[in-house]
């Protein structure tokens, strides 16, 4: 038989079973913050020992769900039992506001990520920034930057607060202390959150969301991304199986661009993504991509082995039969194996690179290839960017603080040390990208057969007919 759940009786709860407590004045926010970890410690103890009988009875254990209803139920009986200890004590019950609160402090606390879980739950907000527990700065789509309220009671709170985001974060343990006094992770979300300590003044942790982790080429019109001309372009790339680089500065939507560039890709294609830490989340839409393979580069146990980078995961996918390769960013010797990947049968492969200009990411290319175990010259390094990448798209804050492609740049040779391109679209007065240069005329033939007006990119630059 299920053992009952503790208190599911019907019979008013004896108070005791929640260990009477000291209680502060009613509605103040000092009591309040009290309040909410007593409670959060005393339903997550009650949670605790339920889930301990069912695993003693030989019961399956309860789902993520299941365990939430619990919660809920034992935070009802909690709440009675803390009301019956005010109206004795006389301070008088705690307002409905500050129930509210309170009460989903501790459900955030016990299933969510605590103070952070707010922030997150609200669809304007785009980064978090923590520079200690009481300096929260917000950002949000708008652009507006404002500080927020803290997220935690102490810099030793905020630290369990990462930890208890690192154990919910998945399948391997992810340490924070100081000896690891990093964690990079994803979360469910598909939000990346980063955190110090130990090597900063304060414990700092900095949360990149993901709003738009279904997004399509329609979708980058919409959000003023790009025009409709410029879309059938980049969609045209996609489906002509261009070998494409997604470049631009931090934070400025790179993935966002380049998960918008694979909904151009067939669903019939096999896809192998490689990154540094989850984000592209191509594997969620099995209806969009139902064959893919997410692979995430992997640090050393603290043995100092078992590491797996980027470059080997690239080796790796090679492996699995691939028709694309994408990997999230090229930061490091991956460079070698993905240039190799886009130039050896791989069509249609993309990456994500920083850089401030179209331009400027042959030089970045270089560089990571000069520093690879391969040791590449300038004048190798050419040569293989120039056979294996096709287009460079750059985005870039536009004048108004938007987003948008500024440049999309065509490879065409290398001449020694130099990758030689034209930019076909060009930034214009506000950095939107406008048409310039026309693509080769073998490049635009692929194009058209893949399904480009060829009239787009000329009417785009000249306001008519071609």
């Amino acid at each position: 038989m299920r053992p009952r759940a503790p208190g599911f009786n019907g019979a008013s709860p004896d108070p005791s079973a929640f260990g009477a407590a000291p209680v502060g004045s009613a509605g103040s926010p000092a009591a309040a913050d009290e309040l909410a970890v007593r409670l959060r410690g005393e339903v997550g103890g009650r949670l605790s020992a339920y889930a301990a009988q069912l695993e003693g009875a030989g019961l399956p254990p309860m789902s993520g769900q299941q365990r939430r209803e619990v919660a809920e139920r034992l935070l009802t009986e909690a709440w009675r039992a803390e009301t019956g200890r005010r109206l004795s004590a006389g301070p008088g019950v705690w307002d409905a506001a500050t129930e509210e609160l309170v009460s989903r402090t501790v459900l955030d606390g016990l299933f969510g990520l605590g103070g952070l879980q707010g922030l997150l739950d609200d669809p304007s907000v785009e980064n978090v920034h923590v520079n200690g527990c009481d300096r929260v700065f917000v950002r949000y789509a708008d652009g507006r930057q404002e500080q927020v309220p803290p997220v935690a009671g102490s810099d030793a709170e905020l630290v369990e607060l990462v930890r208890t985001v690192a154990a919910k974060a998945g399948q391997e343990e992810r340490r924070f202390d100081r000896a690891v006094p990093r964690l990079n992770v994803q979360l469910a979300d598909g939000s990346r959150l980063f955190a110090v300590m130990a090597v900063a003044g304060r414990v700092s942790v900095s949360v990149r969301r993901h709003r738009y982790l279904s997004v399509t080429l329609k979708d980058l019109v919409r959000l003023g991304v790009c025009d409709e001309p410029l879309a059938a372009f980049l969609g045209a790339l996609v489906r002509a199986r261009r070998n494409v680089i997604v470049a631009g500065g931090t934070n400025v939507g790179k993935t966002t661009v380049l998960r918008a560039l694979a909904s151009a890709i067939a669903p019939r294609e096999r896809l192998v993504t490689i990154e540094d830490t989850f984000e592209l989340g191509l594997d969620r839409d099995p209806v969009a991509h139902p064959n893919v393979v997410a692979m995430q580069a992997r640090e050393a146990n603290l043995e100092g082995v078992g590491a797996v980078d980027q470059a080997e995961l690239v080796r790796w996918g090679l492996r699995m039969g691939p028709d694309r390769v994408i990997v999230g960013e090229i930061r490091g010797a991956e460079v070698v194996p993905m240039c190799n990947a886009m130039s050896q049968g791989n069509d249609g492969s993309m990456s994500t690179l920083h850089s401030s200009t179209s331009r400027g990411v042959f030089t970045k290319l270089a560089a990571y290839a000069a520093q690879s175990p391969e040791r590449l010259s300038l004048e190798a390094t050419s040569l293989l960017v120039a056979s294996a990448v096709h287009f460079v798209v750059h985005i870039a804050w536009a004048s108004d603080g938007r987003r948008v492609v500024s440049s999309v740049r065509e490879v065409v040779d290398a001449d020694g040390p130099q990758v030689v391109s034209n930019e076909v679209y060009r930034p214009g007065g506000d950095r939107r990208a406008v048409p310039a240069t026309a693509p080769r005329a073998e490049t635009m033939d692929d194009l058209v057969a893949a399904g480009l007006d060829p009239g787009v990119f000329h009417r785009a630059r000249w306001g008519g007919a071609p």
